[in-house]
């Protein structure tokens, strides 16, 4: 589960899963959910693997986000479906998704970056929680 909140000029995702693996594919759902309008037009033609080493989560969490907005800025990628697998070293990934159609997908907003700014992942209680500003 995600949502949005306001930040200034920037946009926030606020994500809340029970464990580990969903949070960082619910994030990266929530990344493209800002991205473009109605995310379920994605068509998952692309399979896509994705390794990212690092052991502080929310580092590892920057660092996911922004890789995947790389692939949308470099291959014109739009993502919608995600599986992660998170360890003590880093995450393995799968991620589904097309070329951007301009004909079937509208773009929301422009995410220039993912920012460090009150970055954050914690477990509270049986809940896990991830907090992540975009510049947008």
């Amino acid at each position: 589960m995600y949502e949005f909140f306001d930040h200034t000029a920037d946009l926030g995702l606020r994500v809340r899963s029970l464990n580990l693996n969903d949070l960082f594919a619910d994030a990266a759902t929530a990344l493209f959910a800002a991205i473009v309008d109605g995310l379920d037009s994605v068509r998952h033609e692309r399979e896509m693997e994705l390794e990212i080493v690092g052991t502080d989560r929310e580092y590892l969490l920057f660092d996911w986000l922004r890789e995947l907005l790389y692939r949308f800025e470099v291959d014109h990628l739009l993502l919608s479906k995600f599986q992660v697998e998170v360890s003590d070293f880093g995450l393995r990934a799968r991620a589904w998704g097309e070329p951007i159609d301009p004909g079937r997908h509208v773009l929301s907003h422009e995410v220039k970056a993912i920012t460090y700014h009150t970055l954050r992942v914690e477990c509270i209680g049986n809940e896990w929680i991830a907090e992540v500003i975009v510049d947008i």
